[in-house]
């Protein structure tokens, strides 16, 4: 099979995918008689990329593979495809995730003993049926507390391929200039916040650096959410 033939088959296959693909996945795409080398996946991705350079779409790796997108430039024309605003989450509860992402494995204790306030179940229960946040493990004390960890979904929501993309502590000390909109804290410091029922008011539309626009060929309102 050609290098050309492979290129549009790998398009094909992303384009209607709707999700990230792993090279093994568009490997078995192809029947045993044609099935090409990784390599020449490899090749073939490499070739879209550079052909969709200066496109509206792109092609991106993230934590669960290969994805086609929309690129982040294009998200105020294609979000008004939907009639759903985007969505919108407390302080608290970016602040949470924040914490799981930077200080995991990581039990709610603690993430109170940072924050000076106690998590509301609802945090932690909208977090995880995002599939941002899961338990990991339990913590061998008394009561053996659950411990919270970032998921596989986190990574490809933000287009990240692994938590080693995420900005360090150093980039983040000016954190408010470059992502007011958010308003995390860093871990660690104390936030100047009264009780958990005063923050549910704090909300914050979730858009920064780092986006997660609309893959191509989904259509649903989530994939229609900027998050940086």
């Amino acid at each position: 099979m050609s290098a050309s033939s492979i290129r549009k088959i790998i398009e094909a296959v992303l384009l209607a995918a709707g999700k990230p693909l792993t090279v093994d996945q568009l490997l078995n795409v192809f029947a045993e008689g044609e099935k090409p080398e990784r390599s020449e996946i490899r090749d073939a991705i490499n070739a879209l990329q550079a052909e969709y350079e200066g496109r509206c779409v792109e092609l991106v790796q993230v934590a669960s593979g290969w994805r086609v997108q929309v690129r982040q430039e294009m998200e105020p024309w294609v979000s008004r495809l939907t009639e759903e605003k985007p969505a919108r989450y407390t302080r608290a509860l970016l602040e949470t995730l924040a914490l799981v992402a930077y200080r995991q494995p990581i039990t709610r204790g603690e993430i109170e003993d940072i924050r000076g306030v106690s998590v509301s179940t609802s945090i932690m229960k909208t977090l995880q049926e995002r599939e941002w946040v899961r338990i990991v493990g339990h913590r061998d004390v008394p009561g053996h507390p659950a411990m919270y960890g970032t998921t596989r979904q986190f990574l490809d929501y933000f287009n990240l391929k692994s938590l080693d993309e995420l900005p360090t502590l150093m980039e983040l000390r000016d954190f408010d200039s470059i992502n007011a909109e958010l308003e995390l804290t860093l871990p660690g410091e104390s936030l100047p916040l009264p009780d958990e029922d005063a923050e549910q008011g704090e909300a914050a539309e979730v858009s920064a650096d780092v986006a997660v626009v609309v893959p191509v060929g989904v259509d649903t309102p989530d994939s229609n959410k900027t998050i940086h």
